[in-house]
């Protein structure tokens, strides 16, 4: 047989047994390309190296970028969602919430908790677009109001970081009742003189842009993040125009007034906590820089 179609160097011959797949997960393939191996994707933040793309991650992974040794305590982790209205699309909602449990192994679309951050307490709400996208229902909206009054009770600032599609359509008006409950609940931190940062993740969209998402002291977002009310296409018949080039990016939200800053995700540690010095006009902290 000819060499090309058989090898006959020593030592690259692999009998179909012996051969191994490679773990999954071991790389991940960024939007524009680029390859970057799993554990260095971790230690650079979830963020790509080559390319600075910011890889969508969970409450877990901005739980342990934001609290001092990942040490926090969580709150009412126990809370789930109940199908008051009995909902069916191409399946029962009772039947998504126990896929969406059993495949995320989270209780809803939002953690919450509270430890030190640079040293000093914060309470932290953080949404996960993995359970039902991220969608905003009674749970999330009960969530974030007891964090918001842990908050208060406890005199700290408060941080959201949101990641969702919107208010969740199977619980109808209950969940549309969610933007007036967690908007009434930021004026309550508000008059207790404790501040609020707004933290916009890919995706922003719906309801949670109309509510909560968009009420911080401070409004920031990570690079290249998709924040929105409603779809370009949408829009686009609704005012007859063409949209221009990178709509409803965070680099044009900010470009428009609707954000502060955009926060690149390895200084988002120390730009939150600095911000909150700002704001409570104290002594500014520098984050400690581990020992080799």
């Amino acid at each position: 047989m000819s060499s090309w179609f058989k090898r006959k160097e020593k030592g690259i011959q692999t009998a179909t047994e012996e051969k191994k797949d490679t773990p999954r997960g071991l790389w991940y393939k960024s939007p524009t390309g680029k390859i970057v191996e799993s554990e260095e994707l971790a230690k650079n933040h979830y963020v790509s190296p080559e390319d600075d793309y910011h890889v969508r991650i969970g409450s877990k992974e901005y739980f342990q970028i934001l609290f001092d040794d990942n040490k926090f305590t969580e709150m009412d982790a126990g809370l789930s969602s109940k199908d008051p209205l009995k909902f069916e699309d191409t399946k029962k909602y009772k039947d998504r919430l126990k896929e969406a449990e059993k495949k995320t192994g989270l209780k809803d679309a939002v953690r919450t908790a509270y430890g030190k951050s640079m040293g000093r307490d914060l309470v932290i709400a953080c949404m996960d677009f993995s359970f039902i996208g991220g969608s905003m229902g009674s749970v999330v909206g009960e969530k974030i109001a007891r964090a918001i009054d842990k908050a208060i009770e406890k005199k700290v600032p408060f941080v959201m970081i949101s990641k969702s599609g919107g208010a969740r359509m199977m619980e109808a008006a209950l969940s549309l009742m969610q933007l007036a409950k967690t908007s009434a609940k930021l004026a309550q931190l508000a008059e207790a003189g404790l501040p609020y940062i707004s933290l916009c993740t890919d995706p922003t969209t719906g309801g949670t842009t109309a509510s909560y998402a968009m009420l911080g002291d401070i409004n920031i977002a990570e690079p290249g993040a998709l924040i929105r009310f409603a779809g370009p296409r949408v829009v686009k018949e609704a005012t007859g125009k063409e949209l221009p080039e990178g709509f409803q990016t965070a680099e044009f939200v900010l470009e428009h007034g609707f954000l502060d800053f955009i926060v690149h995700r390895r200084e988002l540690k120390k730009k939150i906590n600095l911000y909150l010095d700002l704001v409570l006009n104290q002594p500014v902290r520098v984050e400690e820089v581990p020992e080799e």
